[in-house]
């Protein structure tokens, strides 16, 4: 039972969590969205991670985040948090920026020693005064004293301790929050069910942290978040790198294709190869390559065996897969690349969202080599968009590129798991025997799609060949004359375009009816959706559209966007999309709102944007 507090309702709050990468803000931010997920908040949520692999501790630098919106209406992890938890002076420093003015600080004042405040660079030793915060908004935590008081007993030396300094802190914002402690504990036994001590241990400090709040501040309210009013069903929190892994799972299972996975470990890609390394109960084969070559490589073989081919990476990887896409293009075979974009070129901010990589998915191949360009909305719609890749891809017979970022690839959101009959069967365009039985020929295509027959090895009367040269329109033998060629790339093209055939209108939301529409495209969704409400609400009418096919696009889509007096495309480059857009709108100006700071938008930045264009384009 939970104990009992003075509580208030509110409809939702934002925590940042900030510390030193070793402080585990990760994982506490990470059971806080658990638990309220699965008592029904809609969650948004942000790891904000530094570049480097260990910054000294106590540094400016080395300081982690972790930043989660729970509640009712949630679709971003908010703008600026209700309330800071900085486990050191160097994280309260550089994440006060985030948080509102009349936001409330959980602090650890023990980490408030003469050593740590150089490190963070300050001038004086009351970082309190210092910094300009009112007293009031602070609760400074003696964190550290609580800790050694609390497991005194327990035998443990101080390295141990100050590991579990991080579930002292949860402690107080369950406290705060009147999050059911129970849950947490359960999430503790689940993760150190092999260390028993060690989960005896974490219990331990989580109510201490708990009862520091009760009964020291036992005078100040505590709030209760409301839930939201869901669809019935079984709901976990879940990444946007899992819910991809998931989504391919199940595009397996509903095509009867085995699942093969190709890759190599890229930040922030890493975790797919991760959780499908799990799956070998499902049949999925998971291998990590030897390179980038490799890892897309070795899924183009397996997709020519018959198996649903996949292979992940970030954008420097999608560069080294290149050549190889350029063959499943050539040899019209089904494969599934996910890139999951960060920041670049080249290195680039490893752990730090952008989409630049649009115009590297759509063009970056030698020659003409058309295919298919997927976009996830959020870390939940990454599973949709996975099971969708997967299925153009075997029903069309193309490389499907599905783009994701590491924003919503990190971040987690609440997740309806599937019923069994809500994603229908999916129909790989495998060779039917009436056809081979009529001499068929490889490049022999479907009347309605132009997709070639996927002919698997060991049918009899299949044999075949493909390959990276140009073949005959028929007969696959290599063929180097021109007017073949040009048929060749003409039907490859027009085979990717009929995909159109297959996939979602356009339907703006919000006011349709407006002159103004929002547009973005993959993970701002969430940004931009409460934006365009936002304005809507202040009086500021606008429709909104978010693009997850991008290649091709809705074939609706010139239509709807040619009524729109003003043609708005936010988006987190320096205008790619838009320039994709305007090559088709030539009498259409694409007003533009851009960022690349390797963070997502901010609300007020899209609704001021927004307000910006309407006045200078009135």
């Amino acid at each position: 039972m939970l104990k009992e507090t003075n509580v208030k309702p509110i409809e939702k709050v934002v925590v940042r969590f900030a510390g030193d990468s070793g402080d585990g803000m990760q994982l506490a931010g990470n059971i806080f969205s658990n638990i309220s997920a699965e008592i029904g908040d809609e969650i948004s949520t942000f790891p904000d991670y530094p570049a480097e692999i260990r910054a000294p501790q106590g540094s400016l630098s080395g300081v982690s985040g972790y930043q989660v919106s729970v509640g009712k209406g949630v679709h971003t992890p908010g703008d600026e948090a209700d309330v800071l938890v900085a486990m050191n002076p160097a994280a309260l420093k550089t994440n006060l920026r985030y948080l509102k003015r009349d936001g409330i600080i959980v602090c650890d004042v023990d980490s408030f020693t003469a050593a740590n405040l150089k490190k963070a660079e300050y001038a004086t030793d009351d970082p309190v005064k210092e910094l300009g915060i009112d007293p009031s908004h602070i609760l400074l935590v003696p964190m550290t004293t609580l800790l050694k008081s609390t497991l005194a007993d327990t035998g443990m030396d101080q390295k141990a301790i100050m590991k579990s300094k991080n579930m002292l802190a949860l402690g107080v914002i369950c406290w705060l929050f009147d999050r059911p402690v129970e849950s947490v504990e359960a999430k503790l036994k689940k993760k150190f069910a092999k260390k028993p001590t060690v989960f005896e241990a974490n219990v331990k400090v989580l109510h201490a942290g708990w009862d520091y709040g009760h009964n020291t501040h036992s005078s100040l309210p505590t709030y209760r978040i409301d839930t939201a009013q869901a669809e019935a069903g079984t709901y976990t929190d879940v990444t946007g790198n899992t819910a991809t892994a998931w989504g391919l799972i199940l595009a397996s299972e509903k095509s009867g294709r085995p699942l093969f996975l190709g890759s190599y470990p890229i930040t922030p890609a890493t975790d797919i190869l991760h959780e499908l390394a799990k799956r070998k109960d499902l049949g999925v084969k998971a291998l990590q390559m030897e390179d980038e070559i490799a890892g897309v490589c070795s899924a183009i073989g397996a997709s020519y065996a018959g198996q649903l081919a996949v292979t992940s990476t970030s954008g420097p990887g999608l560069a080294l897969k290149s050549e190889g896409i350029g063959l499943a293009v050539m040899a019209e075979l089904p494969l599934v690349v996910i890139d999951v974009q960060r920041g670049g070129p080249s290195t680039g901010l490893p752990t730090k969202t952008e989409q630049t990589d649009l115009f590297q998915a759509l063009y970056g191949r030698n020659g003409e080599s058309p295919l298919c360009v997927l976009a996830a909305a959020s870390p939940t719609d990454c599973f949709h968009m996975a099971f969708e890749a997967a299925r153009i891809a075997m029903e069309h017979m193309t490389p499907v590129i599905l783009l994701t970022d590491a924003f919503i690839a990190n971040g987690s959101s609440a997740w309806r798991i599937p019923e069994p009959g809500d994603y229908p069967e999916i129909h790989p365009n495998i060779l039917p025997t009436e056809i081979l039985e009529k001499g068929w020929k490889p490049y022999d295509r479907d009347i309605k799609s132009l997709a070639r027959y996927w002919a698997l090895p060991g049918t009899p009367g299949a044999m075949h060949r493909v390959g990276g040269l140009e073949k005959d329109n028929k007969t696959s033998i290599i063929s180097t004359d021109g007017t073949n060629h040009e048929l060749m790339v003409q039907s490859r093209r027009r085979k990717v375009e009929l995909i159109a055939e297959n996939i979602p209108m356009m339907e703006p939301m919000c006011d349709a009816d407006a002159d103004t529409i929002l547009l973005g495209w993959g993970g701002t969704y969430g940004h931009l959706l409460t934006a365009a409400n936002q304005l809507n609400a202040d009086g500021h009418p606008v429709a909104f559209w978010q693009f997850r096919y991008i290649n091709p696009l809705p074939k609706n889509t010139l239509e709807v966007l040619k009524k729109y007096k003003r043609i708005i495309v936010a988006e987190l480059n320096t205008g790619m999309f838009a320039d994709y857009l305007q090559s088709k709108l030539p009498g259409k100006e694409i007003l533009r709102i851009n960022k690349v700071e390797g963070q997502p938008f901010l609300v007020r930045e899209v609704v001021e944007g927004v307000i910006e264009h309407m006045k200078n384009n009135a």
